[in-house]
Protein backbone atom coordinates (compact mmCIF):
# COMPACT_ATOMS: atom_id res chain seq x y z
CA UNK A 1 0.00 0.00 0.00
CA UNK A 2 1.76 3.39 -0.92
CA UNK A 3 1.41 6.06 1.10
CA UNK A 4 0.20 9.53 -0.26
CA UNK A 5 0.87 13.03 0.74
CA UNK A 6 -1.14 15.95 -1.32
CA UNK A 7 0.04 19.64 -0.98
CA UNK A 8 -2.58 21.80 -2.24
CA UNK A 9 -6.40 21.71 -1.23
CA UNK A 10 -7.85 24.28 -3.26
CA UNK A 11 -9.69 24.23 -6.81
CA UNK A 12 -7.92 20.74 -8.18
CA UNK A 13 -7.13 19.32 -4.50
CA UNK A 14 -10.56 17.65 -3.17
CA UNK A 15 -10.76 16.17 -6.68
CA UNK A 16 -7.49 14.50 -6.27
CA UNK A 17 -7.61 13.32 -2.78
CA UNK A 18 -11.25 11.91 -3.82
CA UNK A 19 -9.49 9.70 -6.57
CA UNK A 20 -7.03 8.41 -5.01
CA UNK A 21 -8.50 7.35 -1.89
CA UNK A 22 -10.33 5.36 -4.15
CA UNK A 23 -7.18 3.97 -5.58
CA UNK A 24 -6.92 0.22 -3.81
CA UNK A 25 -3.29 0.33 -4.30
CA UNK A 26 -2.58 3.39 -2.42
CA UNK A 27 -3.85 5.65 0.60
CA UNK A 28 -4.01 9.17 1.34
CA UNK A 29 -2.19 10.00 4.52
CA UNK A 30 -1.75 13.72 4.79
CA UNK A 31 -2.75 16.69 2.70
CA UNK A 32 -0.94 20.16 3.10
CA UNK A 33 -2.63 23.82 2.59
CA UNK A 34 -2.01 26.62 4.16
CA UNK A 35 -5.56 27.33 4.40
CA UNK A 36 -6.92 26.10 7.80
CA UNK A 37 -10.74 26.56 6.38
CA UNK A 38 -10.58 24.64 3.26
CA UNK A 39 -8.08 21.65 5.58
CA UNK A 40 -11.15 22.12 8.28
CA UNK A 41 -13.28 20.92 5.29
CA UNK A 42 -10.93 18.12 4.23
CA UNK A 43 -11.11 16.80 7.60
CA UNK A 44 -14.95 16.69 7.97
CA UNK A 45 -14.98 14.22 4.74
CA UNK A 46 -11.76 12.65 5.55
CA UNK A 47 -11.50 12.45 9.23
CA UNK A 48 -8.71 9.49 8.87
CA UNK A 49 -6.57 11.61 6.31
CA UNK A 50 -4.31 13.85 8.76
CA UNK A 51 -3.90 18.09 7.87
CA UNK A 52 -0.95 19.77 7.94
CA UNK A 53 -0.05 23.76 7.05
CA UNK A 54 3.49 23.22 6.21
CA UNK A 55 4.25 21.47 2.47
CA UNK A 56 8.01 20.16 4.30
CA UNK A 57 6.05 18.14 6.52
CA UNK A 58 4.73 16.38 3.82
CA UNK A 59 8.07 16.35 1.88
CA UNK A 60 9.91 15.44 5.26
CA UNK A 61 7.62 12.23 6.06
CA UNK A 62 9.60 9.04 5.46
CA UNK A 63 6.49 7.38 5.82
CA UNK A 64 5.36 8.98 2.38
CA UNK A 65 6.44 7.14 -0.77
CA UNK A 66 4.67 9.71 -2.91
CA UNK A 67 3.61 13.32 -3.25
CA UNK A 68 1.35 15.24 -5.29
CA UNK A 69 1.78 18.63 -5.53
CA UNK A 70 -1.19 20.78 -6.86
CA UNK A 71 -0.11 24.30 -5.88
CA UNK A 72 0.31 27.53 -8.05
CA UNK A 73 2.90 27.13 -11.26
CA UNK A 74 5.72 28.99 -9.64
CA UNK A 75 6.02 26.89 -6.69
CA UNK A 76 5.92 23.42 -8.50
CA UNK A 77 10.00 23.35 -9.15
CA UNK A 78 11.19 24.22 -5.63
CA UNK A 79 8.43 21.61 -4.27
CA UNK A 80 8.92 19.01 -6.60
CA UNK A 81 13.12 18.87 -6.24
CA UNK A 82 12.71 18.72 -2.21
CA UNK A 83 10.55 15.50 -2.61
CA UNK A 84 12.76 13.95 -5.28
CA UNK A 85 15.68 14.47 -3.18
CA UNK A 86 13.95 12.65 -0.48
CA UNK A 87 13.21 9.65 -2.85
CA UNK A 88 10.21 10.57 -3.41
CA UNK A 89 8.39 9.78 -6.13
CA UNK A 90 6.05 12.89 -8.37
CA UNK A 91 3.12 13.59 -9.62
CA UNK A 92 2.71 17.83 -10.19
CA UNK A 93 -0.25 19.23 -11.93
CA UNK A 94 0.06 21.06 -14.95
CA UNK A 95 1.72 23.06 -16.17
CA UNK A 96 4.64 21.13 -14.98
CA UNK A 97 6.80 24.10 -14.06
CA UNK A 98 7.31 27.64 -14.56
CA UNK A 99 10.28 27.31 -17.07
CA UNK A 100 12.21 24.79 -19.37
CA UNK A 101 15.19 24.84 -17.22
CA UNK A 102 13.18 23.66 -14.35
CA UNK A 103 11.36 20.85 -15.65
CA UNK A 104 14.27 19.65 -17.65
CA UNK A 105 16.39 20.15 -14.41
CA UNK A 106 13.80 18.07 -12.39
CA UNK A 107 13.57 14.83 -14.86
CA UNK A 108 17.51 14.74 -14.44
CA UNK A 109 16.91 14.40 -10.77
CA UNK A 110 14.11 11.72 -11.09
CA UNK A 111 16.01 9.57 -13.62
CA UNK A 112 19.33 9.76 -11.71
CA UNK A 113 17.44 8.40 -8.48
CA UNK A 114 15.31 6.32 -10.26
CA UNK A 115 11.86 8.01 -9.43
CA UNK A 116 8.39 8.50 -10.88
CA UNK A 117 8.05 12.11 -11.96
CA UNK A 118 4.53 12.52 -13.95
CA UNK A 119 2.46 15.53 -15.10
CA UNK A 120 -1.15 15.56 -14.58
CA UNK A 121 -2.41 16.15 -18.01
CA UNK A 122 -5.98 14.73 -17.40
CA UNK A 123 -7.68 14.86 -21.09
CA UNK A 124 -5.16 12.45 -22.12
CA UNK A 125 -7.01 9.77 -20.12
CA UNK A 126 -10.48 10.40 -21.24
CA UNK A 127 -12.48 8.38 -23.50
CA UNK A 128 -12.42 11.10 -26.35
CA UNK A 129 -9.04 11.58 -26.16
CA UNK A 130 -8.27 7.57 -26.45
CA UNK A 131 -10.56 6.96 -28.80
CA UNK A 132 -8.78 9.67 -31.23
CA UNK A 133 -5.54 8.41 -30.15
CA UNK A 134 -6.77 5.20 -31.68
CA UNK A 135 -8.10 6.44 -34.91
CA UNK A 136 -5.24 8.15 -35.65
CA UNK A 137 -3.08 5.48 -35.01
CA UNK A 138 -5.04 3.03 -37.02
CA UNK A 139 -5.16 5.62 -40.02
CA UNK A 140 -8.42 6.07 -40.07
CA UNK A 141 -8.08 9.69 -40.89
CA UNK A 142 -4.70 9.38 -42.86
CA UNK A 143 -2.22 12.08 -42.43
CA UNK A 144 -3.30 14.85 -40.22
CA UNK A 145 -3.33 18.11 -41.51
CA UNK A 146 -4.45 20.52 -39.22
CA UNK A 147 -5.07 20.94 -35.20
CA UNK A 148 -7.33 23.61 -34.55
CA UNK A 149 -8.32 24.05 -31.04
CA UNK A 150 -10.64 26.98 -29.05
CA UNK A 151 -10.90 27.27 -25.12
CA UNK A 152 -12.29 30.10 -24.57
CA UNK A 153 -14.60 31.07 -21.25
CA UNK A 154 -15.72 34.12 -19.05
CA UNK A 155 -13.07 34.02 -16.42
CA UNK A 156 -11.45 32.81 -14.41
CA UNK A 157 -8.61 35.18 -14.42
CA UNK A 158 -5.65 34.33 -12.91
CA UNK A 159 -3.41 36.30 -10.45
CA UNK A 160 0.06 34.72 -11.85
CA UNK A 161 0.01 33.21 -15.41
CA UNK A 162 -1.65 34.36 -18.86
CA UNK A 163 -4.39 32.44 -20.26
CA UNK A 164 -2.34 30.39 -22.71
CA UNK A 165 -0.40 28.84 -19.67
CA UNK A 166 -3.87 28.72 -17.96
CA UNK A 167 -5.66 27.09 -20.20
CA UNK A 168 -3.06 26.03 -23.59
CA UNK A 169 -1.92 23.24 -21.59
CA UNK A 170 -4.71 20.74 -21.64
CA UNK A 171 -4.96 21.57 -25.73
CA UNK A 172 -1.07 21.02 -25.74
CA UNK A 173 -1.19 17.62 -24.37
CA UNK A 174 -3.05 16.37 -26.53
CA UNK A 175 -1.87 17.56 -29.50
CA UNK A 176 1.77 16.32 -28.58
CA UNK A 177 0.63 12.81 -27.86
CA UNK A 178 -1.55 12.30 -30.92
CA UNK A 179 1.26 13.06 -32.93
CA UNK A 180 4.66 11.67 -33.26
CA UNK A 181 6.36 14.63 -35.11
CA UNK A 182 7.87 17.27 -32.45
CA UNK A 183 6.95 21.03 -33.05
CA UNK A 184 9.68 23.58 -34.85
CA UNK A 185 8.91 26.85 -33.95
CA UNK A 186 5.89 28.80 -32.84
CA UNK A 187 4.38 32.15 -33.23
CA UNK A 188 2.03 33.97 -30.51
CA UNK A 189 0.01 37.61 -30.07
CA UNK A 190 -2.21 38.23 -27.46
CA UNK A 191 -3.19 40.85 -24.88
CA UNK A 192 -3.78 42.24 -21.69
CA UNK A 193 -7.09 44.20 -20.72
CA UNK A 194 -6.12 44.44 -17.19
CA UNK A 195 -2.82 46.01 -18.33
CA UNK A 196 -1.22 43.67 -15.75
CA UNK A 197 0.91 42.18 -18.29
CA UNK A 198 -1.02 38.77 -18.30
CA UNK A 199 -2.49 38.52 -21.12
CA UNK A 200 -6.32 37.06 -21.38
CA UNK A 201 -6.87 36.79 -24.75
CA UNK A 202 -4.05 34.87 -27.29
CA UNK A 203 -3.68 32.82 -30.02
CA UNK A 204 -1.08 30.04 -30.68
CA UNK A 205 0.06 28.88 -33.98
CA UNK A 206 2.76 25.72 -33.86
CA UNK A 207 5.00 24.88 -37.18
CA UNK A 208 6.28 22.00 -38.16
CA UNK A 209 8.46 20.25 -40.76
CA UNK A 210 5.88 19.13 -42.57
CA UNK A 211 2.10 20.03 -43.70
CA UNK A 212 0.85 20.03 -40.31
CA UNK A 213 0.02 23.21 -38.42
CA UNK A 214 -1.35 23.10 -35.26
CA UNK A 215 -3.64 26.16 -33.82
CA UNK A 216 -5.05 27.34 -30.48
CA UNK A 217 -7.18 30.21 -29.54
CA UNK A 218 -7.76 30.81 -25.46
CA UNK A 219 -9.74 33.61 -23.73
CA UNK A 220 -11.14 34.50 -20.57
CA UNK A 221 -13.54 37.30 -21.62
CA UNK A 222 -15.91 35.10 -24.11
CA UNK A 223 -19.28 35.13 -23.31
CA UNK A 224 -19.83 31.57 -24.00
CA UNK A 225 -17.85 28.57 -22.90
CA UNK A 226 -16.36 26.70 -26.22
CA UNK A 227 -13.54 23.41 -25.64
CA UNK A 228 -14.07 22.40 -29.36
CA UNK A 229 -10.84 20.92 -31.14
CA UNK A 230 -11.19 20.20 -35.29
CA UNK A 231 -8.70 17.50 -36.69
CA UNK A 232 -8.15 17.50 -40.12
CA UNK A 233 -6.74 14.18 -41.63
CA UNK A 234 -6.33 13.54 -46.01
CA UNK A 235 -8.99 10.92 -45.54
CA UNK A 236 -11.26 11.88 -42.49
CA UNK A 237 -11.75 14.59 -40.15
CA UNK A 238 -12.42 14.84 -36.30
CA UNK A 239 -15.18 17.07 -34.34
CA UNK A 240 -14.60 16.83 -30.62
CA UNK A 241 -16.68 18.79 -28.32
CA UNK A 242 -15.58 18.23 -24.99
CA UNK A 243 -18.79 20.02 -23.90
CA UNK A 244 -21.18 17.80 -24.93
CA UNK A 245 -22.70 15.10 -21.85
CA UNK A 246 -22.72 12.08 -24.75
CA UNK A 247 -21.68 12.72 -28.14
CA UNK A 248 -18.13 13.72 -28.12
CA UNK A 249 -17.02 13.14 -30.99
CA UNK A 250 -18.08 13.19 -34.76
CA UNK A 251 -16.01 11.45 -37.60
CA UNK A 252 -16.71 13.27 -41.33
CA UNK A 253 -15.98 11.07 -43.61
CA UNK A 254 -15.40 14.40 -46.03
CA UNK A 255 -12.52 15.88 -47.82
CA UNK A 256 -10.78 17.02 -51.16
CA UNK A 257 -8.64 16.34 -53.45
CA UNK A 258 -6.26 17.91 -55.54
CA UNK A 259 -5.41 18.07 -58.86
CA UNK A 260 -3.03 20.12 -60.88
CA UNK A 261 -3.28 22.14 -64.08
CA UNK A 262 -0.97 22.83 -66.70
CA UNK A 263 2.48 24.50 -64.91
CA UNK A 264 0.73 23.97 -61.22
CA UNK A 265 -0.33 27.37 -61.43
CA UNK A 266 -3.99 26.52 -61.67
CA UNK A 267 -5.96 23.47 -59.80
CA UNK A 268 -9.10 22.12 -59.31
CA UNK A 269 -10.71 20.75 -56.28
CA UNK A 270 -13.08 17.94 -55.90
CA UNK A 271 -14.81 18.22 -52.91
CA UNK A 272 -15.78 15.21 -50.74
CA UNK A 273 -18.68 14.72 -48.17
CA UNK A 274 -19.66 11.77 -46.81
CA UNK A 275 -21.32 10.49 -43.61
CA UNK A 276 -20.76 11.13 -40.32
CA UNK A 277 -19.59 8.58 -37.03
CA UNK A 278 -20.23 8.92 -33.80
CA UNK A 279 -18.65 6.29 -31.71
CA UNK A 280 -19.09 4.76 -28.68
CA UNK A 281 -16.90 6.42 -25.58
CA UNK A 282 -15.16 4.94 -22.38
CA UNK A 283 -17.37 6.45 -19.37
CA UNK A 284 -14.85 6.35 -16.73
CA UNK A 285 -13.65 9.75 -15.32
CA UNK A 286 -10.76 10.44 -15.99
CA UNK A 287 -8.39 11.31 -12.97
CA UNK A 288 -9.37 7.95 -11.42
CA UNK A 289 -6.64 7.20 -14.78
CA UNK A 290 -4.56 9.33 -13.91
CA UNK A 291 -4.01 8.12 -9.97
CA UNK A 292 -4.16 4.39 -11.26
CA UNK A 293 -1.13 5.07 -13.96
CA UNK A 294 1.04 7.16 -11.34
CA UNK A 295 0.60 4.22 -8.80
CA UNK A 296 1.18 1.60 -11.88
CA UNK A 297 4.09 3.81 -12.70
CA UNK A 298 5.44 3.64 -8.99
CA UNK A 299 4.84 -0.39 -8.77
CA UNK A 300 6.24 -1.43 -12.16
CA UNK A 301 8.27 1.43 -13.27
CA UNK A 302 6.23 1.83 -16.37
CA UNK A 303 5.90 4.45 -18.26
CA UNK A 304 3.12 6.46 -17.75
CA UNK A 305 0.49 7.90 -20.57
CA UNK A 306 1.21 11.69 -19.39
CA UNK A 307 5.12 11.23 -19.08
CA UNK A 308 7.60 13.89 -17.95
CA UNK A 309 8.57 14.54 -21.83
CA UNK A 310 5.30 15.61 -22.66
CA UNK A 311 5.23 18.06 -19.93
CA UNK A 312 8.44 19.35 -20.06
CA UNK A 313 7.33 19.96 -23.64
CA UNK A 314 4.33 21.77 -22.99
CA UNK A 315 6.36 23.79 -20.68
CA UNK A 316 9.10 24.33 -24.25
CA UNK A 317 5.66 25.96 -26.08
CA UNK A 318 4.14 27.88 -23.83
CA UNK A 319 7.59 29.56 -23.03
CA UNK A 320 8.29 29.94 -26.33
CA UNK A 321 4.82 31.47 -26.69
CA UNK A 322 5.05 34.16 -24.11
CA UNK A 323 8.82 35.27 -25.75
CA UNK A 324 6.66 35.38 -29.19
CA UNK A 325 3.83 37.64 -27.83
CA UNK A 326 6.19 40.05 -26.02
CA UNK A 327 7.98 40.29 -29.42
CA UNK A 328 4.33 41.07 -31.10
CA UNK A 329 4.45 37.18 -32.98
CA UNK A 330 8.05 37.11 -33.83
CA UNK A 331 8.63 33.40 -35.00
CA UNK A 332 10.04 31.30 -32.45
CA UNK A 333 12.11 28.19 -32.81
CA UNK A 334 11.99 25.57 -29.89
CA UNK A 335 13.96 22.48 -31.33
Amino acid sequence: MIRIGIIGYGYWGPNLVRNFISNENCTVKSVADKSVERLNVLKKSYPNVEILTDADDIISDNEIVAVIIATPVFTHFNLALKALKKGKHVLIEKPMTATVKEAAELIEVAESMGLALMVDHTFLYTGAVQKIKTFIDDGLIGEMRYFDSTRINLGLFQPDINVLWDLAPHDLSILLYLIKEKPVSVNATGISHTKNGLENIAFLTINFNSDLIAHFNCSWTSPVKVRQTLIGGDKKMIVYNDLEPSEKLRIYDTGYDINLIDDKSNIMVDYRTGDVYIPKLKGHEALSAVASDFINSILTKSKPISDNIIGLDVVKILEAAQLSIKQNGRLIEIY
